[in-house]
């Protein structure tokens, strides 16, 4: 009798789970209140398989006053699924800036990176061309100095330093590569997203910073790629003139193929 007992409160447990997780995705919210209101450590159920929890779907989905709920709940915000994958990347994949914004709240750390390609929650952003992110995500990194964008873009004319910046974290968070050395200004560049170009070059975003060999990366072009190679090879003529207009790019630095940006290009074309 114990043990049908047992057995009877593991199979509601999942039942309820399994509730909360339709709940999160579907955006219902009265469903998720009255469901932990009876139970709130099913804030932690995960899926059988991709483990992804409700929080990995609410983030996903973009109810962002489900995730406050869940993180009220006491759900670990780190959290992640099979992949590796936090409800922050999810949220940065999808350009849910809402709930990207109650994570960072929350203290979710933009820093871990996934599984299966090394990226973080920014190079998700970047992927996706979802600036509002980027600038949410960080946040706790650039000051609220007025006029700090110009400032920074004329850094080397300015002689009064901005307090409380530490631009070499900053751009050891931009310049973080994923496997096979991939930043999150490749792939922006590959994707044509210029408006996230733009704010990453303003963030200082290396311009020189190139791919290297990894086995368990895709290797569009070559190793030794640029961001420019990579804006070729999507056949992005906006984000070149980006680089072309003040950015310093090397039309003529060659990849492992000896191939420069404009060789890719015509490949391409």
């Amino acid at each position: 009798m114990k043990f049908l007992s047992v057995m009877g409160n593991s199979f509601g447990c999942s039942a309820s789970g399994e509730r909360l997780v339709s709940a999160a995705r579907d955006g219902d919210l009265q469903e998720a209140k009255a469901l932990l209101e009876c139970n709130p450590r099913l804030a932690r159920y995960s899926t059988f398989g991709v483990r992804n929890s409700p929080l990995h779907y609410s983030a996903a989905q973009g109810h962002h006053e489900i995730v406050t709920l869940l993180l009220e709940s006491g759900v670990d915000i780190n959290l992640r699924n099979y992949r590796g994958q936090t409800a922050l990347m999810q949220a940065c994949q999808h350009g849910h800036w809402e709930v990207v914004l109650t994570l960072i709240l929350f203290k979710a750390t933009i820093h871990r990176a996934d599984y299966l390609n090394g990226g973080t929650a920014l190079h998700f952003a970047s992927l996706n061309g979802h600036t509002r992110c980027i600038r949410i995500l960080l946040a706790d990194y650039i000051p609220s100095t007025p006029d700090f964008w110009s400032i920074l873009r004329n850094a080397s004319h300015n002689e009064e330093p901005i307090t409380e910046f530490n631009h070499d974290v900053l751009g050891q968070i931009i310049n973080r590569p994923a496997d096979g050395g991939i930043t999150s200004l490749h792939m922006a560049a590959l994707n044509g997203h210029v408006e996230t170009v733009q704010l990453l070059l303003d963030l200082g975003a290396s311009v020189s910073a190139v791919t290297v060999e990894d086995g368990a990366t895709i290797d569009l072009i070559g190793a030794g790629s640029t961001a420019l190679h990579y804006a070729a090879c999507g056949g992005n003529a906006q984000c070149c003139q980006v680089y072309f207009d003040s950015r310093g790019a090397n039309l003529k630095a060659e990849n492992a193929n000896r191939w420069t940006p404009l060789m890719v290009g015509s490949f391409m074309a």
